[in-house]
């Protein structure tokens, strides 16, 4: 078998375990599997004897064969020379890639498991045929690992193969299932660097039907999630100043023609002024954070927002429940991660809803975003409020805005004195918004409830939609702050809404007096 020509796409690792296998025959199981697509086969086995090892190899390795795929055992490297199967895995604390090299020879294959850059490098560097990237989610059949990296340390760990310009091959492994399989394989074929297929092990081995399991991973793993097709395509990310510009009256027309659903999954502080704020901008808003209602809701053709308000156990539950409805559903994703960078619970919260499920917008204040960079932050927040680093220049703000997106295939806001949004191209720069905005509860979660209203009623477009939406609340915020009734914060909330509503429909008629107003531009 010619070793450069394997296909990894659907990467079978076999668990004989009985809480796995039950009483089923690995063997069975396997041919089952072959049948439904898997292409390569991994017999891993961590508690028989080398006598019964070699038995079952060989039985394994006489059905890999007549199907034309290649067999590897896991760490033994005797047992796959006694078989002579093509190959092996090893992990971190099996035998040395060198060695084991030295021992297969240059025609067999060898695979080792990867969960960092030093590992990635050694290896790739190192002469591995391909990388097994992991553990991507938890999972009950491999209880020794070393950290979960979810899919931004996968993503991340792609980056580097592309810039080191490596040509090893790549499988992620770790609570793949049919759940998350076209996710995790779309998300990660940004920077141009594909994953070139998962690895499974209870998804097929514990499957009353292996071979249908198989079929139906293997469809998966070739097709794009429902929401991959209303991604910013490169196009979108990279247009004038002028041609966003151009499309926000657009996209506030048709918010204020559809009254688009904004589901808030939010803190009880936040609720009423969000749902003002979403009927001022011509959304109708539901405050529902019970995750078993997010399927029905989905299913009406708005926009989910996740506002890390509270952090609780519950809450992260049904955030991941309405983070799948709304993924299955093809609906918009809005996630404002309130402060992300206060505390160790919120930064593990923030990491398990963006593993969770795909996030269309990702918005926050500076220490926020670079909390969900995959190195996180050294920046400690206070609180909700931003703590910006004098260190950090617009110029290093934006390029971090780029590559987040880039990373993760979504759009990304970064708010402050001057707000930046990329999805990955360009990096546009809204520099209205009142001093106001930050001195009163909740207008940063609000904000997030405007975008997506813009994204419910836009979502072929959500880079133009979430630039509607900044310019709608930051030229309201101007608008109300220069009325003479208002004295401060107290009378600026009031004030707001008015202005809120009433720019949506100065828009919405045709009328452009905020082109004057918007301080729009790009990053240069």
């Amino acid at each position: 078998m010619d070793k450069s020509k394997v296909d990894y796409s659907l990467y079978l690792v076999t668990d004989s375990t009985p809480a796995i296998l039950g009483s089923k025959d690995i063997v069975a199981v396997v041919e089952a599997a072959l049948k439904g697509g898997v292409t390569c086969v991994q017999y891993r086995e961590k508690h028989a004897d080398t006598g019964e090892m070699v038995a079952t190899a060989k039985r394994l390795h006489a059905v890999t064969q007549k199907y034309n795929v290649p067999l590897l055992i896991n760490d033994r490297i005797d047992i796959a020379l006694s078989v002579g199967c093509e190959g092996v895995h090893i992990g971190q604390d099996d035998l040395d890639l060198a060695t084991a090299r030295k021992l297969l020879g240059d025609d067999k294959i060898i695979g080792v498991t990867a969960c960092n850059v030093e590992e990635v490098e050694a290896a790739s560097t190192g002469g591995a045929d391909y990388l097994g990237i992991g553990t991507v989610f938890a999972t009950q059949t491999k209880e020794n690992t070393k950290s979960i990296i979810g899919v931004s340390g996968l993503q991340y760990l792609l980056g580097y193969l592309r810039t080191s310009k490596s040509k090893v091959k790549t499988v992620c492994i770790g609570g793949i299932n049919a759940s998350n399989a076209s996710r995790v394989m779309w998300q990660s074929s940004s920077l141009d660097r594909s994953l070139d297929g998962i690895a499974v092990v209870s998804a097929i081995v514990a499957a009353s039907s292996p071979e249908g399991a198989s079929r139906e991973l293997l469809k998966l793993v070739k097709t794009p999630p429902v929401f991959a097709l209303r991604s910013p395509t490169l196009d979108q990310a990279s247009r004038s100043a002028e041609e966003v510009l151009s499309l926000v009256p657009e996209v506030v027309r048709r918010v204020d023609a559809a009254k688009p659903l904004s589901h808030n999954m939010t803190n009880l502080v936040v609720q009423n002024f969000a749902a003002n704020v979403a009927l001022a901008v011509g959304a109708s808003p539901i405050m529902a954070n019970y995750g078993e209602e997010a399927a029905d809701l989905a299913a009406l053709g708005g926009a989910l927002v996740v506002n890390m308000g509270t952090v609780t156990p519950e809450g992260l539950q049904n955030y991941q429940k309405a983070l799948k409805a709304y993924n299955d559903a093809g609906g918009p994703i809005v996630f404002d991660p309130v402060g992300a960078g206060a505390t160790a619970v919120r930064r593990a919260a923030t990491k398990t809803i963006l593993n969770a499920g795909y996030v269309d917008v990702l918005k926050g204040n500076q220490s926020e975003i670079l909390t969900c960079t995959p190195a996180g932050a050294s920046l400690q927040q206070r609180g909700v409020d931003s703590s910006a680093d004098a260190s950090q220049t617009q110029d290093k703000l934006a390029a971090t805005v780029r590559e987040l997106a880039q990373l993760r295939r979504n759009t990304v806001v970064m708010t402050g004195a001057t707000d930046l949004v990329s999805a990955g191209g360009a990096v546009y720069a809204v520099g209205n918004g009142h001093e106001y905005l930050g001195v009163v509860t909740g207008t940063g979660c609000c904000l997030g409830t405007t975008i997506s209203a813009m994204v419910a009623a836009y979502p072929e477009d959500k880079v133009a939609a979430t630039v509607a939406g900044l310019l709608l609340y930051e030229i309201a915020a101007e608008n109300a702050a220069a009325r003479e009734d208002v004295k401060g914060p107290g009378t600026f909330v009031p004030a707001f809404l008015d202005e809120l509503f009433n720019l949506r429909k100065q828009i919405a008629r045709g009328d452009d007096g905020w082109r004057q107003k918007a301080k729009f531009s790009i990053v240069a």
